[in-house]
Order: structure tokens, then C-alpha cells, then sequence
């Protein structure tokens, strides 16, 4: 049986977010060898990757207030005169769009130079919003790579927004719509952070599982992000896996460092690190 796995790798990880613009781009190469060498020690391994923005599109995301979008007007969007509010925020909803689709080719190029076969399937293009949630997502490209062999890449992205007009979905964003789609068996959320702490940012108390019965009594120490992040860190990231346990029972989720040497293949592989979240 072919066990489909989620791997996010965070802009925390990928990205100096305390700099912004900043690439890692050692630590890229270094992930995708890990990737590729995990795909090739378990040939039944099919994989969907997603990676945050980072430093790349937190930062004018933050400028331009791109994920709350316009203020509900009557007129539809396509019948009327734009003011100049409007005009500065589908100003930032581009340069977010090309600061996210930058980083995205970094990755991209790590993935290739790893002779990994990976295809980028960007969000904007192809994801329609209503007030910050995937409302429609043509998933069939997503289901034909995996048939392929190849790996599909997606990544928090602008999109626009039945409501909003435009927001940003980050990747854990588009995993819940895109784990009641496809039912992966795992999804991976590696970033910076060994495991879920129970007294962040004091980092003296790990958190060795969560589940719905257990996160409101955890979920005041969990804290929020480090660098600019204006998708809620790790608090919201927690509570999103937390909601989406309670409809797919069957699902586990681990949020572990991608930062250790290893760490991705041993997790890729089948491997229990940090923080386990399941129903």
C-alpha cells in the first residue's frame, strides 16, 4: 500500500525571518537531499510538500495588511472605481504574490538540483477564497502528479477572495482543505522548534501529544512566532491540526524540528518526533 504523507517545510526553516528577503539556502539543498533520499529508501512513499513564505512574503503581507483584505463594499469588485486604499492593497497583494513566488523557486531549485521529480502548483492560480477559506481548489493536478511520480509543490500564496476581494492562506491553510480531499495518513510541520512547548518561548516543558480532549489546557503556553508572521504561528498552526483530527480520526500530525541533522528522513520514514497530534 502507498501511505501518502504531507510535508511542510516552515518559512522558519527555509528563511532568516528575523531578515527579511532572506533565503537559506544551504539548509534547502540539504532538506530536498533528505527528501529525495527518504523517497528512495521507501518507493511507496508518495509525497505532497508545502513550504511557508517566510521572510519573503510575511513581510509585505505585514506592510499592506494583505490577508484581511478589502472592507465589504456592495458594489461588486468588478463594477467599480477603485479608491486609493484599494489600489495600495492589490499593490501589496502582488508583491506578496511575487515575494512568496520567489522564495517558492528557491525551493524549487533545490528540489531539481536533488534530481527530485517536482512540479510547483502555485495556490493563486489555481484556489478561490470566501472570507479567508478555500472555497474552490481544482485539485485534479495535485491527483495526477502523485499518479506520475511526481511530487507536487504548493506553498502559502495570495488568492482571491469572494469576500475579501484578496487574503493569503498559509500552508496549514490549504492542508485542511487539501487532507479532507486526498486523506493523506500523516502530515509532517517541520520548522525551527524541537517540539510544541508548554511554556514558549521558556522552552522547558515539551509537549509530547495533543489531542481536542487535552489542547485547551495546553494551548496558553504555546505561544505565537518568532520574525514576522501574519498567518498566527504556532498557537494557530496547533489549533488548525487540532480541529482537523477531530474529522479525520484517522490521521496523525507531528510538528518536530527540520533543523536536526536527519531529522527528515527519520520522520519521512517513519520515525515519531516531537509533538504528536492526533484524534
Amino acid at each position: 500500500m502507498k501511505e501518502l504523507v504531507f510535508l511542510k517545510l516552515g518559512g522558519s526553516l527555509i528563511t532568516d525571518k528575523t531578515q527579511p528577503y532572506t533565503p537559506l539556502l544551504d539548509v534547502m539543498d540539504d532538506l530536498a537531499l533528505q527528501i529525495k533520499t527518504a523517497l528512495q529508501t521507501h518507493p511507496n512513499l508518495r509525497l505532497v510538500i508545502g513550504h511557508g513564505a517566510g521572510s519573503f512574503g510575511h513581510v509585505p503581507a505585514s506592510e499592506y495588511r494583505t490577508r484581511d483584505g478589502l472592507p465589504p463594499k456592495s458594489t461588486p469588485l468588478a463594477h467599480r472605481e477603485r479608491d486609493e486604499t484599494e489600489d495600495n492593497y492589490w499593490k501589496g497583494f502582488a508583491e506578496v504574490w511575487y515575494q512568496a513566488s520567489t522564495l517558492n523557486r528557491y525551493v524549487m531549485k533545490a528540489l531539481h538540483k536533488a534530481e527530485m521529480r517536482a512540479i510547483s502548483l502555485p495556490p493563486s492560480s489555481n484556489v478561490i477564497a470566501s472570507n479567508g477559506q478555500v472555497s474552490v481548489w481544482e485539485t485534479t493536478p495535485i491527483r495526477m502528479a502523485l499518479a506520475a511520480g511526481i511530487v507536487p509543490v504548493i506553498f502559502g500564496d495570495v488568492v482571491f477572495d469572494e469576500i475579501r476581494g484578496g487574503t493569503i492562506l498559509s500552508t496549514e491553510d490549504l492542508f485542511l482543505h487539501l487532507a479532507k480531499a486526498l486523506n493523506p495518513e500523516r502530515i509532517l510541520l517541520a520548522g525551527l522548534e524541537a517540539a510544541v512547548w508548554a511554556d514558549f518561548p521558556a522552552r522547558t516543558t515539551r509537549i509530547e501529544a495533543i489531542t481536542p480532549a487535552s489542547f485547551e489546557e495546553v494551548s496558553a503556553g504555546v505561544g505565537k512566532s518568532h520574525g514576522a508572521d501574519v498567518t498566527g504561528g504556532m498557537e494557530s498552526k496547533v489549533k488548525q491540526m487540532v480541529e482537523l483530527v477531530k474529522e479525520l480520526p484517522d490521521l496523525q500530525i507531528q510538528i518536530f524540528s527540520g533543523s536536526e541533522p536527519g531529522n527528515i528522513v527519520r520522520v519521512l520514514t517513519g520515525e515519531v518526533l516531537g509533538t504528536v497530534i492526533t484524534a
